[in-house]
């Protein structure tokens, strides 16, 4: 961290986690007792202060609910045998909620306040953090726009807020998906490369469609051809096929995943052979035919590694080998999760203690 941060804490009177059982609650609905805010204004950020979690009020005529300047980040804190809490590559999610602040108008948050409010924040909700192995201290910083003003422009003002919450695993089962070939998640030129609030909720309505067909989630393909595979869900995407481990390349329609980043990383450190480019799905599926595709999965701060056992695709549904079987996949699954608990050595100095 670097330079220093006035933070104004005003304590819970009572704290939540007697109420609580932190390593046995539903993911993203029980929040931690405090949250970190900081306020924008005049061209610079100046009030930073936690508080306890809490209802905001707001005015309906806020421009972030009409205009959608709103982005986010997710990323995770854990606890080892000792006590400790440490996070994974938290100066990434800096860097990449940067990113987005730049593309969709808004002010970039210094180094001093995201890790000087959210290192204040863990140290004060440390007891949040779950201690089981699959648990996590999930965290969520973002950025909206406050003015309370009505025309569409870039807003004056903005609040920049960090959320927590205890959390278990994401997907409690292998996933089949479908693949779109009509509703598309991004264009070139557009958003889908950051974080921003409006790229989930166009989302949700194909996701829904699938999941009324029995699947969980979705493989996005390119807008213009709907041939090439980009993502899975708010997922990241790989396939092992042969001895090559395949992923879409990144460019303006895919978001820089930072779990993506660590698998292939891994793989690479291991001498697995690494392709980062356009692929097509009947690549895939020919892949599939020919007893090559040995395992597909999405990767993603939420669900680290969510196995997929089934893709359907054009009304047929082709199902992958059983998940014990993935070599890969499930080493690199237990090796980030020993890494995150300290029970792996660090190499790539990933975690950062807290405290």
């Amino acid at each position: 961290m670097t330079g220093t941060l006035d933070i104004t804490i005003n304590k819970t009177a009572k704290s939540r986690i007697s109420e609580q059982d932190v390593n046995n609650v539903p993911f993203g609905k029980c929040f931690s007792d405090h949250m970190f805010v900081a306020e924008y204004a005049d061209g610079k950020w100046q009030k930073a202060y936690i508080t306890s979690y809490q209802d905001v009020p707001m005015s309906y005529a806020t421009s972030a609910l009409h205009y959608g300047q709103a982005i986010f980040e997710g990323m995770k804190a854990y606890k080892n045998d000792k006590g400790e809490v440490s996070l994974f590559r938290p100066m990434e999610n800096q860097n990449r909620l940067n990113k987005s602040a730049i593309r969709m108008a808004m002010p970039e948050v210094p180094e001093e306040i995201f890790m000087g409010g959210l290192f204040e924040l863990l140290k004060l909700d440390a007891a949040w953090v779950p201690t089981i192995e699959s648990g996590s201290l999930y965290i969520r910083p973002f950025i909206i726009a406050t003015d309370e003003a009505i025309g569409v422009k870039a807003s004056e003002t903005y609040k920049f807020i960090i959320i927590t919450c205890p959390a278990g695993k994401y997907y409690s089962e292998p996933i089949k998906v479908l693949v779109e070939t009509n509703y598309f998640r991004a264009v070139h030129g557009g958003v889908g490369y950051v974080k921003a609030a409006g790229n989930y909720g166009r989302s949700l309505y194909p996701t829904k469609l699938a999941q009324q067909k029995g699947y969980q989630q979705v493989i996005w393909t390119d807008s213009v051809t709907h041939q090439y595979v980009e993502e899975s869900g708010t997922m990241n995407l790989m396939f092992v096929v042969g001895d090559t481990l395949l992923t879409p390349e990144l460019g303006d329609t895919i978001l820089s995943g930072i779990t993506r980043d660590s698998v292939l990383t891994l793989a690479r450190d291991w001498g697995m052979k690494v392709e980062e480019r356009k692929i097509s799905i009947r690549e895939i599926l020919t892949a599939h035919g020919n007893g090559t595709l040995t395992e597909a999965f999405g990767c993603g701060t939420a669900a680290t590694i969510a196995q997929i056992i089934g893709i359907g695709f054009e009304g047929k549904d082709y199902t992958l080998p059983p998940v014990a079987e993935r070599k890969f996949s499930n080493k690199v699954d237990e090796t980030l999760r020993l890494i995150r608990k300290g029970k792996m050595e660090d190499k790539f100095h990933w975690m950062l203690k807290v405290l």
